[in-house]
């Protein structure tokens, strides 16, 4: 960790200690006095000091602590309870208990240290997080959605004063959500060191007011933050980086730098022949600002940017860069299986390529700001992202949320909408419209460039709701069509279906079991809001002016399991389950939003006992046409519904099914199901076989089990049994299933409609991974996974 001129900024995720429970921490009455597990030092001794030292005998509980790293989730370790009280209603909150636990970690820092401004920074804690270092209460944070940081400049410990620690109690028994929000220190933590003249946090501000395929201006705008008593002559030097690292331009301001105060400075440069942000070329290009004292460089800040313009019209719905676009968006919650909500960030990776797969090209992050990484990746990626504020709340907690998020997100190509609330009770009300202009207010303050809108489910043109911000959400706008309807009474609305379909079904299930909690891929168990996917895609495809969709969801979640409660522990909702597992309707998707030729039919075929007896058996494709062959007999041709789907009803008979897609009259794509054989062996598919050491970087390897001819078998429910050897670690299992109540922190999982999955993180050190798997009376299988040095 250096000490020297300029910033650093390391993580600080390493090497913690957990508590699971509740410990009894007396205010102290004295600075710096809390003492035991807040501190590492010994208790003093004076008759003065009985009113000051508040340990009580905290030195002396014998507590089981164990050593974790950040992210980290607890919730998810623990049993499921079948109790309708946990979370905000039954079963929202998967029906796993939240609780009390506690972080502890020593660290030191070097004598110079002490001329430097020390700051620890927290992404995301769950519920009610208090902070204490070397004894002395800092501070106290309510909300787990967004990050918060603390000045330990002063109660630190440099070179011989000794040790320092850092304890975290959080307190994650209260919900803030209906879904699953999990436990604990769930997001990466930061220790930021600075000189006393600096860029100030979320310090930069960059707008592109002209964009141009010749010519782009760019205009940033710097915060210098001067923490000695006297003010301070300085130079800000800013420089634009293209994505090959070569400098595009410059600029230099000269300014004095009040005492105790912030400087705002304003630069504007002009970039030719700009490369344009987008979902198909998401080009970055990176400020560097360079703030000097006497010639001398204090400070360095880089800020990655795009270059890109956005807008929407009440008639033809969105525009990137000038050209008409079509949100094709997810609603997604921040969990995956094996890890609860700590997902380390390569996992994150993860879930949005599975979404571009897709063809997905936008994210809505319901109901909350997501975690910093994911925008960086929906940067660097291309996803436009619908940011979230948690709720409608103008109190100062509230808006402090918002605003943290506002300071922190706001240069982000990827963000195009600020949404301010979800689904509140007080929609159309004369308090909620009163509420929600003041959110949409500070929004337009800070960032005048991106529009607000709200995702509503009732009272959109009430008491003027909805005029308080610039865009209509609407949540499931197909009742009645609703949002069709509504666009003819207000046509200068601007209008975007904020959340759509609700599409209840579970992967590989072609059957409603109510006592499993399964509902069938055939959609036949869809609540009374939803819709299918292919009527919430008609809608925006043929009415522009509704801009997109967001669907409900991207990926299964735990929590607010529907249709059925207990024994389900999460939701049915996802276009994929909780492993990123595709469900027939994410191949739905695939075909309308991508132009590649794909087709896809359902269901396998796998059907003992069914013979002589009819079949629906449906084809998605965006071909010319779609044809169904059984056994080498054709069952027809037909002409492909581009939002729709095709269907034969077929006689069941063993052997293979194909669908084959035509385009100009030739074959444009093929998709084959199978009748297996009875399982066999294991099969591993790994994401990729190389990772990176440093002890984060997780490897999702997909686990199927298959006949002799290795055909997956969709009905196989074989334990598997997995083994992990070298610079890595097995963090975690699952398999999708909505109604399994197996450990996701465990070394065994059943694979569930075929499959199941097997998350491995790399150590600290490069190195190969072995990982195997076996099951009785199956044939083992087995992977090595590559692990480099980081570069």
């Amino acid at each position: 960790m250096s000490s020297g001129a300029g910033r650093s900024r390391s993580r600080f995720d390493a090497d913690w200690s957990f508590y699971k429970g509740d410990i009894d921490i007396p205010h102290a009455v004295k600075a710096g006095m809390t003492g035991g597990i807040t501190d590492c030092g010994s208790l003093q001794e004076g008759d003065w000091l009985d009113i000051a030292f508040n340990d009580k005998g905290m030195g002396h509980r014998q507590l089981e602590w164990k050593p974790v790293s950040l992210p980290h989730d607890w919730c998810v370790e623990q049993q499921y309870v079948q109790d309708a009280s946990l979370g905000s209603r039954d079963g929202s909150h998967g029906y796993l208990p939240g609780g009390t636990g506690f972080y502890r970690k020593s660290f030191v820092l070097p004598a110079e240290g002490a001329e430097r401004k020390w700051t620890v920074a927290f992404g995301g804690v769950s519920g009610l997080s208090s902070v204490w270092v070397n004894g002395h209460f800092i501070g106290e944070h309510r909300g787990g959605y967004i990050g918060f940081s603390y000045d330990l400049t002063d109660v630190l410990r440099y070179g011989g004063e000794g040790k320092n620690v850092i304890l975290v109690k959080v307190d994650a028994r209260e919900n803030e959500g209906w879904w699953y929000e999990g436990c604990g220190i769930y997001r990466h933590v930061w220790l930021e060191q600075t000189g006393r003249l600096h860029v100030a946090e979320y310090g930069t501000y960059i707008t592109t007011p002209e964009v141009a395929p010749q010519q782009a201006v760019v205009q940033i705008n710097t915060r210098i933050c001067n923490e000695y008593t006297e003010g301070r002559a300085a130079s800000l030097h800013t420089e634009i980086y293209d994505a090959a690292g070569g400098r595009v331009c410059a600029e230099t301001v000269q300014a004095y730098a009040a005492g105790y105060g912030e400087t705002e400075l304003e630069q504007s440069f002009k970039l030719e022949q700009p490369v344009l942000w987008s979902p198909e070329t998401p080009y970055l290009y990176k400020a560097v600002s360079i703030l000097k004292n006497d010639g001398i460089e204090v400070d360095r800040y880089e800020t990655a940017f795009g270059i890109r313009s956005i807008r929407f019209d009440a008639e033809e719905g969105f525009f990137l860069n000038g050209e008409p676009l079509l949100i094709k968006g997810t609603c997604n919650h921040q969990d995956f299986a094996g890890v609860g909500v700590a997902l380390p960030d390569s996992l994150i990776e993860y879930k949005l390529r599975l979404l571009k797969e897709m063809g997905s090209n936008a994210y809505r992050s319901a109901h909350h700001p997501p975690t910093p990484e994911l925008l960086d990746l929906c940067d660097r990626l291309g996803l436009l992202v619908m940011d979230e504020n948690r709720k409608l709340d103008s109190s100062p907690g509230g808006l402090s949320q918002l605003k943290r998020m506002l300071y922190r997100d706001r240069n982000h190509p990827s963000v195009i909408i600020w949404n301010l609330e979800n689904e509140e009770v007080l929609e159309g009300t004369v308090t909620g419209r009163r509420i929600l202009k003041t959110l949409a207010d500070t929004v337009r303050k800070i960032d005048p460039t991106r529009p607000t809108s709200a995702a509503m489910n009732h009272g959109w043109y009430e008491n003027g709701y909805n005029e308080a911000v610039d865009i209509t959400g609407y949540n499931y706008g197909h009742r009645d069509h609703l949002d069709i309807r509504d666009h003819e009474r207000h046509p200068e609305r601007l209008m975007i279906g904020s959340e759509c379909a609700s599409y209840t079904v579970t992967r590989g299930i072609y059957e409603d079991d109510p006592v499993r909690g399964y509902c069938s891929e055939y959609g036949t168990n869809v609540p009374s809001w939803g819709c299918s996917p292919q009527q919430a895609w008609r809608d925006a495809a043929e009415n522009r002016f509704l801009t997109g969709v967001f669907m409900w969801t991207g990926f299964d979640y735990r929590g607010e399991p529907t249709p059925y409660l207990w024994p389900c522990v999460n939701s049915h909702f996802g276009l994929m389950d909780t492993c990123g597992f595709p469900k027939d309707s994410y191949y739905y998707m695939q075909a309308v939003w991508k132009d590649e030729p794909m087709i896809h039919l359902l269901p396998h075929w796998n059907w003992p006992g069914s013979e002589g007896k009819p079949i629906e058996v449906r084809v998605f494709s965006n071909t010319d046409t779609a044809e169904l062959i059984l056994n080498g007999t054709s069952l027809g041709e037909q002409k492909v519904n581009r939002t729709g789907y095709l269907s034969w009803e077929v006689v069941y008979e063993p052997g293979e099914l194909k669908a084959v897609g035509r385009s100009g009259g030739r074959i444009a794509a093929e998709k084959t199901a199978v009748t297996p054989g009875k399982p066999a062996r294991i099969r591993l598919y790994p994401d990729r076989l190389t990772g990176e050491a440093d002890g984060s970087d997780t490897i999702p390897v997909r686990v199927a089990v298959v006949d002799e001819h290795g055909h997956v078998v969709p009905a196989a429910d074989n334990e598997i049994c997995f083994e992990v050897e070298g610079a890595g670690i097995l963090l975690g299992v699952g398999n999708g299933n909505p109604s399994s109540h197996e450990p996701d922190k465990a070394a065994v999982r059943r694979v569930f409609s075929g499959w199941c999955l097997a998350l491995i993180q790399a150590a600290a050190a490069p190195g190969p991974v072995t990982v195997r798997a076996a099951s009785t009376g199956l044939a083992a299988a087995e992977v090595v996974l590559h692990i480099s040095a980081v570069s």
